[in-house]
């Protein structure tokens, strides 16, 4: 049977009221429960990431301290966007998110927020960030805010995810954007500087989230997602990874000689890009020494690929005042 076979069946095999999330009255919980589920369908957690890649971007897009006020209303408006993607995200995926271990506490699928409140609230953060990006900072940060928003929800969730193993390659361009909306937030235009972070966020993607999905393959094995691990060996994603993670170093290498960052950006790039390729290619031996019982440790090189994204756009907010 295919995967996608395999996801039907037990799709339909579940009652429908869990599946919709209605097995009990979202107006029966608790106000404050309520409260907390509405945050969640907004995946605070991912959001932090998104914004550590935003707020540096625009320190070096001013080459000093941007406007406060402006950093706040980007935030706001950041979070209010990708929280918006987040919940139609969670509206669209609803019925695989009650069949997987790692998704089955969502809001959606205990019950706490129904399906039509989702998509409400969804498109209402949508509406509302665009709003306020384009009134308070610029239109032109609130078209690629929108954009994200849309490739995230379209492109990703609807059209890739449970079609081809490359999805999270090609959907990861809606987490490369806000490095581009920090950019504009400041200059009210483009450079080089944030394409080149762009690409950075673009080739870090896949080897921050493979290992992920290798730990967690037979949850989107079950319902029918063909992430990378899924329909490929271990031996075969890590040697993705590797080849993925060394091309991400070398692109975030290219500010320095592109004249926008100087020699403390360039050390912690080097020192935080080695420790990478250094976990990369330990997971890759341990791959292929997994016949003689060689333990994977994938989430090794996941919890290092957060800390190495913060390193470095921590280094980017540094670098203008050591130059």
């Amino acid at each position: 049977m295919s995967l996608s076979g395999v996801c039907v069946t037990a799709v339909e095999s579940r009652p429908a009221a869990l599946l919709d999330g209605a097995s009990q009255g979202p107006a029966q919980r608790p106000f404050g429960a309520r409260v907390k589920a509405f945050v969640a369908l907004t995946k605070p957690r991912i959001i932090e990431l998104l914004l550590i890649t935003t707020v540096p971007v625009m320190f070096l897009a001013q080459q000093g301290v941007p406007d406060l006020k402006l950093v706040l209303l980007t935030c706001v408006g950041g979070y209010l966007s990708a929280g918006g993607a987040n919940a139609l995200n969670m509206y669209i995926d609803r019925d695989i998110d009650a069949l997987m271990d790692r998704t089955s506490q969502r809001p959606l699928v205990t019950g706490m927020v129904s399906p039509p409140e989702c998509l409400v609230f969804g498109i209402t953060l949508a509406v509302v960030s665009t709003l306020l990006f384009g009134l308070t900072v610029n239109w032109l940060s609130a078209w690629l805010s929108l954009g994200a928003l849309l490739f995230y929800v379209v492109v990703y969730t609807m059209l890739l995810k449970r079609r081809t193993s490359q999805n999270i390659v090609w959907g990861g361009i809606a987490g490369c954007m806000p490095v581009l909306i920090g950019w504009s937030a400041v200059t009210n235009s483009l450079s080089w500087a944030p394409v080149v972070l762009f690409l950075v966020i673009f080739f870090w993607t896949p080897p921050h989230y493979w290992p992920l999905s290798m730990k967690v393959k037979d949850d989107y094995a079950r319902v029918g997602v063909p992430m990378l691990p899924v329909i490929a060996s271990n031996k075969v994603v890590a040697r993705q990874i590797v080849i993925y993670s060394w091309v991400m170093v070398a692109v975030s290498l290219l500010l320095t000689p592109l004249g926008y960052t100087g020699w403390f950006y360039t050390a912690v790039a080097l020192a935080a890009g080695g420790w990478w390729l250094w976990e990369a290619h330990a997971l890759q031996n341990r791959a292929k020494a997994e016949v003689t019982g060689a333990k994977l440790r994938e989430m090794r090189l996941f919890h290092w690929s957060i800390t190495y994204v913060s390193l470095l756009f921590v280094a980017i907010a540094v670098d203008p005042f050591l130059r």
